[in-house]
C-alpha cells in the first residue's frame, strides 16, 4: 500500500509543515541567554538604561509564546484556504509566511530591532497553524484506510525530528554561540525550498478533486498514482457512497458544525484530546528544557547534550508509534500515553522536590523527563490530528480541523505563558497541574473513544450514532433539513456535477 508517490508525498508535506513546527518549538531554547542579552542591549541602547528583570522575563515569555497567537490566526484562516486553493496548493502557499518569518528572525539582530524577531515568531506561527491543519487533512485523504494512522503519524514524527534538529543546530559547536543564533532562524527557509521544488509535481487530494472539485478524471489519476495501481474503480466507489450521502450538503461552516447534534460526541473528543496534546504540559519541556535540567542540578556546559537526549527519545517514539498504530490502534496507544505521564510526572515531582537529599536524584528527574517524552509520543504526540480527520466528512473536516487548531493553538500560548509563573509559584509541584490533566484526558477517553483503526469515515460515524442519539441515516438529515431537495434533484444535480465535461466511468 506504500507507492512512492504517497511516501514522497507525506515526507515533502510534512517536512516543509510539521518539521518546522518541531523545529520552531526547540530553537529558541538553546539560545536564550543571548536572546535576553540582545534584548537588554537593544533596550540600552535605545532608552539610556537596562531593562528590569521582570520585564526581560515578560519579553522572553512574549517571544516564546506569540508563536502561539500567530498559530491560532493559522487555524482560523485555514478553512477558506483549503476550500478555495485544496489542500496541496495550502502546504505551497504557506511557504510563503515561512520564508518572510525566516528573513524577519534571521536579520533582527543585523538590524537591531528585537520586534524583528517577535513579528517573525508570530508569522512562523501562523504558518504552522495552517500546516498543522492542512498536513493533516492531505495525508489523512491521500492514503488507504489500512495506513491511515501510519500515514497520519508523519505528522507527529515529523515534530519530533525538527524537535531534535532545533538541538542539534543549536549545540555550540554549530548555531548555539552569541553571534551565530540569527543562522538558527535562517535554517527556516530550506525545509520550505525543499517543499517548494518538490510537491507540485505531486497530485491534489483526490478526494478534494472529486467531491469538492467534481473532477472525475483527475481524481482517479491522483488514486492511481498515491496507490500505484491501475484499477482504483473500489477506491473511487468508496468516495462516491460518501458523496451520495453527503451529496446535498455544502461545505459546513464552524457555527454549524457545534450546532450539528449527528457530530457533537465527535467535536467534544477532538476539543479534549486537542487541550490534552496541549496542556498536558510536553510544551512546557520543549520550551524551558534548560530550566528544567539546572533546577534539577545538572552542569550548565552538560545541558545542551541532556538536551539533546530529550529530541532523540522522542523521535524514536514517534517512529515506533507509527510502526504499531494499525496493530494495536489509536484507542490503547492515546489511553496509554496519557495514563503512562501521569506516573512520571507523579515521580518527577518527588524527584525534584528531594534532589537535594539523594545525589543521585537529579538523573532519576532526567529519566522521567524522557519517560514523560516517550509516553507523549506513543500515543498523543501524533494521534489527535489522525482522529480529527477520521471523525468528520469530507464536508465537515475544514471546520473541525479549524476548531480543533483553535483549541491547539489556544492551549499552547497558555502553557508558553502561564508555565515560568506556574512554575515560580509551585516549584517542584508545577508538574502535578499537568499529572491531573493527562489523568481527566484519559479517563474521558476510556469510556468514550472508540477504535477507528481500519475503518471508512462512514463506519467511525455509526460508532458514534448510538452516543449522539442518531442513526446513521439520519446524521445528514439532521445537518441542514431546510437545504434538502427532492431525491430527483439530487441524483440530477449529483451526475452533472460530478461528470462536468468529464468522464462517467466509475460511477455506480
Amino acid at each position: 500500500n506504500w507507492s512512492g508517490s504517497l511516501i514522497v508525498a507525506s515526507l515533502t508535506g510534512a517536512f516543509g509543515s510539521s518539521f518546522l513546527y518541531g523545529y520552531n518549538l526547540s530553537v529558541v531554547n538553546a539560545p536564550a541567554a543571548y536572546i535576553k542579552k540582545f534584548y537588554n542591549e537593544t533596550w540600552e541602547r535605545r532608552y539610556g538604561f537596562s531593562v528590569d528583570e521582570s520585564t526581560l522575563t515578560l519579553l522572553w515569555s512574549i517571544t516564546v509564546s506569540v508563536f502561539a497567537i500567530g498559530g491560532l490566526v493559522g487555524a482560523i484562516i485555514v478553512t477558506p484556504i483549503v476550500k478555495f486553493f485544496g489542500r496541496k496548493c495550502t502546504l505551497l502557499l504557506n511557504n510563503v509566511f515561512a520564508v518572510t518569518a525566516a528573513l524577519l528572525m534571521s536579520l533582527s539582530f543585523l538590524a537591531g530591532s528585537f520586534e524583528m524577531l517577535i513579528l517573525g515568531r508570530i508569522i512562523m506561527g501562523v504558518d504552522a497553524g495552517i500546516s498543522l491543519s492542512a498536513l493533516p487533512m492531505y495525508l489523512s485523504e491521500i492514503s488507504p484506510k489500512e495506513i491511515r494512522g501510519s500515514l497520519g503519524q508523519v505528522t507527529a514524527i515529523f515534530i519530533c525530528i525538527g524537535v531534535f534538529t532545533g538541538q542539534v543546530l543549536g549545540l555550540p559547536e554549530i548555531f548555539g554561540q552569541e553571534s551565530r543564533w540569527p543562522y538558527l532562524f535562517g535554517a527556516i527557509i530550506v525545509p520550505s525550498l525543499i517543499q517548494i521544488v518538490i510537491l507540485p509535481f505531486l497530485p491534489e487530494s483526490p478526494r478534494y478533486l472529486l467531491l469538492e472539485k467534481h473532477n472525475m478524471s483527475k481524481a482517479e489519476k491522483a488514486f492511481q498514482t498515491f496507490l500505484g495501481k491501475d484499477d482504483v474503480s473500489h477506491e473511487v466507489e468508496e468516495v462516491l457512497a460518501e458523496s451520495r450521502v453527503q451529496r446535498n450538503t455544502k461545505l459546513v461552516s464552524v457555527l454549524q458544525l457545534l450546532r450539528t447534534h449527528a457530530v457533537r460526541w465527535q467535536v467534544i473528543t477532538v476539543v479534549v484530546t486537542m487541550g490534552c496534546y496541549q496542556l498536558c504540559g510536553l510544551n512546557a519541556i520543549w520550551y524551558y528544557t534548560n530550566n528544567i535540567f539546572s533546577e534539577a542540578g545538572i552542569n550548565h556546559e552538560t545541558i545542551p547534550y541532556v538536551t539533546l537526549s530529550t529530541g532523540a527519545v522522542e523521535t524514536v517514539a514517534a517512529v515506533f508509534s507509527g510502526l504499531v498504530i494499525e496493530r494495536l490502534g489509536r484507542r490503547p496507544l492515546l489511553i496509554g500515553g496519557f495514563g503512562l505521564m501521569v506516573v512520571f510526572f507523579a515521580v518527577l515531582t518527588v524527584s525534584l522536590t528531594l534532589q537535594k537529599t539523594v545525589h543521585w536524584l537529579p538523573y532519576l528527574s532526567i529519566f522521567c523527563i524522557l519517560a514523560i517524552i516517550a509516553s507523549f509520543c506513543i500515543g498523543p504526540g501524533g494521534i489527535p490530528f489522525v482522529l480529527t480527520g477520521e471523525f468528520f466528512q469530507q464536508s465537515q473536516r475544514p471546520a473541525a480541523f479549524m476548531i480543533a487548531g483553535t483549541v491547539n493553538w489556544l492551549s499552547n500560548f497558555a502553557v508558553g505563558l502561564l508555565f515560568p509563573f506556574i512554575q515560580g509559584g509551585l516549584q517542584t509541584y508545577c508538574f502535578l497541574v499537568f499529572a491531573a490533566i493527562c489523568f481527566a484526558g484519559a479517563t474521558y477517553l476510556f469510556f468514550v473513544l472508540p477504535e477507528t483503526k481500519n475503518k471508512t469515515f462512514n463506519e467511525i460515524s455509526q460508532a458514534f450514532a448510538k452516543r449522539n442519539k442518531v442513526s446513521l441515516e439520519m446524521q445528514e438529515m439532521n445537518h441542514y433539513p431546510g437545504e434538502r431537495k427532492s431525491s430527483a434533484e439530487q441524483e440530477s444535480n449529483f451526475t452533472s456535477s460530478v461528470d462536468n465535461g468529464e468522464t462517467k466511468k466509475g460511477i455506480v
